[in-house]
């Protein structure tokens, strides 16, 4: 299947090659994605389509499926209901998965219309009503570190608010007490050095 066309990102090519399971259906979905202005390009090493230097959506794949993420989901008006808030935390990202490329090729008029409604809501800077970090319960393994390290209380505080977010939506993210202690253990450096979670 030919996906190429003027706007197509080789990298992209790299990262389809290598999802063996879901190859098909990552095409599908790029060849509709290109078919609109979109810009593909690849960021935080995911197929990434951004309208005027906004990210708009990302596709990519799980174990049990392959997804295509609006950034801004929560203000689309979603009449088919087929988009998903992955966790209770995701205040902006909405997801659709799919398992066979069937699926993706009959809803293609329908995936069109939503991301056209994406690029819309980018031309009218329409932006999510992010909560606050403040209104974020802290995990309790974060608040320990917190207590014991006044330093990094005054880094993480120093930290900007969508940074501060990252992080406690990335320590709650873990079930077990083990692995938020030990995602907290990881970044604490980073913290410190005043780094957001993404920044190297």
């Amino acid at each position: 299947m030919n996906t190429k066309n003027s706007r197509s990102n080789p990298s992209v090519d790299g990262y389809i090659r290598k999802s063996k399971q879901w190859q098909t259906e990552l095409q599908e979905l790029r060849r509709i994605i290109l078919d609109t202005p979109l810009v593909e390009e690849v960021k935080w090493r995911v197929p990434c389509y951004t309208f005027e230097g906004s990210n708009v959506l990302f596709i990519g794949h799980l174990k049990e499926s392959c997804v295509l993420s609006f950034i801004k989901g929560a203000l689309l008006k979603d009449p088919k209901h087929i988009l998903i808030q992955q966790t209770q935390n995701s205040q902006s990202v909405r997801v659709i998965r799919f398992t066979d490329v069937q699926q993706i090729s009959k809803l293609e008029p329908v995936l069109k219309a939503y991301i056209h409604e994406a690029i819309e809501v980018e031309k009218a800077g329409l932006k999510v009503n992010f909560k606050k970090p403040s209104e974020f319960k802290i995990p309790e393994e974060f608040q320990t570190r917190l207590r014991e390290q006044p330093a990094l209380k005054t880094a993480f505080n120093a930290l900007t608010p969508g940074r501060q977010r990252a992080y406690l939506l990335y320590f709650s993210g873990a079930k077990q007490s083990k692995t938020r202690e030990s995602r907290v253990e990881k970044y604490v450096k980073h913290i410190l050095n005043g780094k957001g979670i993404d920044d190297e």
